[in-house]
């Protein structure tokens, strides 16, 4: 028998609760490691289911926690209240004013070919498969985005159930505070049920991905990292070493391999695109080589994320200049020939990333040159204990050139207090401490990359 049976009879959507049909398909999402083991959850269909449960949690004096996809989920939480979102798919384009409004459950994925039906493209990020509303509140470093900026900069309007489980439509001329808040602060000021967000007159990119054997392994490394010093901010890039499985998921050229995977999109013409990536074919031969002119809605194929949820932890830090030293410890740390196996990913930051948005918000690191993520793979056999000890090393080595971190990247254990505050400047993150304070004074939305709130 149910013992939330008071929160049943005001919820449309349905229930789950430990040990019931259901409860382990819905509080897991693509972060298979560590997921939350809540109390109950609700499945909302809409806002006012949201603003129920908040009511609900508030009363029972139960922790929220908040899912759409679990792609940046945060350390595992025992106990509470999670809202699942997933069920909460509205979205519209007006294509006359540029934009969409997108409902909490949403995925790039469907908003990426319903904008391309008028000409326009979001701000999305590298894998189509993550939920933009919590992509959105993080920040959201997509695939233009040295040539527009964050995400959170293009938001128009925020709806969002806050803890005394009132639902508000938040704009920065109705509710300056908590807009700036909420974009950048991620769960921690309320359920967000739906934003409105600005398009882009994008349809197309020259974009794709250049994979090189081992071999070639640190030239490209180093290429890269000069060539990206001197591009134009309308080219986006990363880089990635990958030790690729003798399996047949992946590309027959690429298996067995530890491949560097160059990553473009470039929003311009694409004679241009083919002169500025020039260099990087010159290095040598390529394994696979998709870099041509394509519409946005096949963007997914620049990075090629694996779509399918597995276990996994990683770590990030941002510095603001990528020096040799950096690369060569990356090398050493997850290159070939390395003792630990892991993806080693460094995107290039900088251009309108850190140009200070039209209207203000609390995202952070601004200033940061680069983003550099070590992402390791749980599977039968993993020694757990070396990977933690890897990433340890990791942020040992790589910490003097730290400048903080990114939220949207970090995940699972890594995302401790001390972390999150280094994602924010220390004047950021004391007024969002406070506005906290302000609008969730007893820290009821803390199953999440928490910041608490000021005494």
């Amino acid at each position: 028998m149910s013992t939330h049976g008071t929160l049943a009879a005001t919820i449309t959507g349905p229930i789950f609760e430990p040990g019931g049909e259901g409860y382990d398909d819905e509080r897991s999402g693509f972060q298979l490691a560590g997921p939350h083991r809540p109390d109950v959850i609700v499945g909302a269909v809409d806002a006012e289911d949201v603003r129920a449960a908040v009511e609900y949690a508030a009363g029972h004096g139960l922790p929220v926690a908040v899912q759409n996809t679990g792609h940046g989920l945060p350390a595992g939480a025992g106990g509470g209240l999670l809202i699942s979102t997933r069920r909460m798919t509205g979205l519209r384009v007006d294509a006359e004013a540029r934009t969409a409004w997108i409902e909490a459950g949403v995925r790039w994925a469907e908003v990426v070919p319903e904008a391309a039906a008028h000409g326009l493209a979001p701000l999305s990020g590298s894998a189509p498969g993550v939920g933009a509303v919590s992509y959105v509140l993080g920040g959201g470093i997509g695939l233009m985005s040295r040539k527009y900026g964050s995400a959170a900069d293009h938001v128009r309007s925020v709806d969002v159930v806050t803890a005394d489980a009132r639902l508000r439509h938040v704009t920065p001329e109705s509710d300056p505070d908590l807009f700036w808040a909420l974009l950048g602060g991620r769960a921690n000021f309320g359920v967000v049920t739906g934003l409105e967000i600005g398009l882009l007159p994008v349809e197309r990119l020259y974009g794709g991905g250049l994979y090189f054997d081992t071999g070639l392994c640190s030239e490209v490394m180093e290429t890269w990292r000069t060539w990206s010093a001197t591009v134009p901010d309308e080219m986006t890039s990363s880089i990635a070493l990958i030790p690729v499985p003798d399996v047949p998921a992946f590309p027959e050229p690429l298996r067995g391999r530890h491949i560097t995977h160059v990553r473009i999109a470039y929003v311009g013409d694409s004679a241009d695109g083919e002169r500025l990536v020039a260099p990087l074919r010159a290095i040598g031969p390529r394994l696979i080589d998709t870099v041509a002119d394509m519409p946005y809605t096949e963007s997914g194929a620049i990075h090629n994320e694996p779509p399918v949820p597995m276990a996994y932890t990683s770590t990030n830090i941002v510095v603001k200049d990528l020096g040799a030293d950096v690369v060569r410890t990356l090398l050493d740390l997850a290159g070939p020939g390395a003792p630990d196996r892991a993806v080693v990913e460094i995107r290039q930051l900088g251009g309108a990333l850190a140009a200070a948005p039209a209207v203000p918000n609390a995202v952070g690191n601004r200033d940061a040159g680069y983003l550099i993520g070590v992402l390791s793979k749980f599977g039968p056999g993993t020694d757990e204990d070396a990977v933690h000890a890897l990433h340890t090393r990791c942020r040992e080595l790589l910490g003097p050139h730290s400048s903080g971190q990114i939220l949207n990247f970090l995940f699972g254990a890594d995302a401790t207090p001390e972390r999150v505050r280094e994602a924010f400047a220390p004047a950021t993150y004391q007024r969002l401490a406070q506005l906290k304070a302000v609008y969730d004074p007893a820290n009821l939305f803390r199953l999440n990359h928490n910041i608490p709130p000021a005494a």
